[in-house]
């Protein structure tokens, strides 16, 4: 049996007086995919924001890797394993794809740096090629690369990937995850808040419906992708 690496209980999540997250319960085990679907402004993304310690919920529990994470700050989860590749991408515009990379690795020995570059370059070829380029110049496509290439520095037991398919062309979301792909089956975990509900749930092992804050509707990837109500809702059908 898979090892429970991340466990949410009943967390509420305000911004000001509106009830963002509404008693939010779900969990991740090693070596899954977990999606997180539904329409935008759901919660999604105000969920992973909680996870990695940018916002903070007013009751529950956050337990990663059996260690209550509530209350520790955001680098401190990076160093625990935890990494969080932001909705919109957020790259240092100004720096170089490899000194973007570079940042990633804050919380690692120095002599883990020139081994993770040549890991990152290995899931992602375009950016060796693009390595002394400005960030900033690089397409929307690679700079989700060089966002989850950053991520993947810090040598992450869980990856948490937010609305990484958001604004691109429909042959770079197909790029985006075969690479999403490559990292599970290379043994990263990983908990993917989407939009694009038929790609989300074709790679999920389980996968969490998510409505105006709350948890509405869980099952395997398959089944909420054959599920009538999911069809409806998200995927056209």
């Amino acid at each position: 049996m898979s090892e429970r690496m991340l466990t949410v209980s009943d967390i509420n999540v305000y911004y000001g007086a509106i009830h963002a997250i509404k008693n939010v319960s779900f969990e991740v085990n090693e070596g899954e995919v977990v999606a997180l679907i539904g329409a935008n402004g759901a919660g999604k993304s105000t969920t992973l924001k909680t996870m990695s310690g940018l916002l903070r919920s007013q009751t529950g529990t956050i337990e990663f890797l059996g260690q209550n994470i509530m209350h520790m700050p955001a680098d401190k989860l990076v160093a625990a394993g935890l990494a969080h590749v932001p909705e919109g991408r957020r790259v240092f515009a100004q720096m170089s794809v490899e000194e973007n990379l570079e940042m990633g690795a804050f919380t690692r020995p120095n002599s883990e740096i020139e081994p993770g570059l040549e890991r990152v370059y290995a899931h992602f070829p375009r950016l060796k090629e693009r390595r002394r380029q400005v960030a900033g110049t690089l397409s929307g496509g690679e700079q989700q690369m060089l966002a989850m290439g950053r991520a993947l520095m810090s040598s992450p037991k869980l990856l948490m990937l937010d609305e990484p398919s958001m604004g691109l062309a429909p042959i770079l979301i197909e790029q985006i995850f075969d690479i999403v792909r490559e990292l599970h089956a290379a043994g990263t975990t990983i908990l993917l808040v989407e939009q694009n509900a038929q790609m989300a749930l074709s790679i999920a092992s389980r996968a969490y419906v998510m409505e105006t804050g709350k948890i509405t509707l869980s099952g395997t990837g398959d089944e909420l992708l054959h599920n009538d109500e999911v069809r409806k809702a998200y995927l056209g059908g």
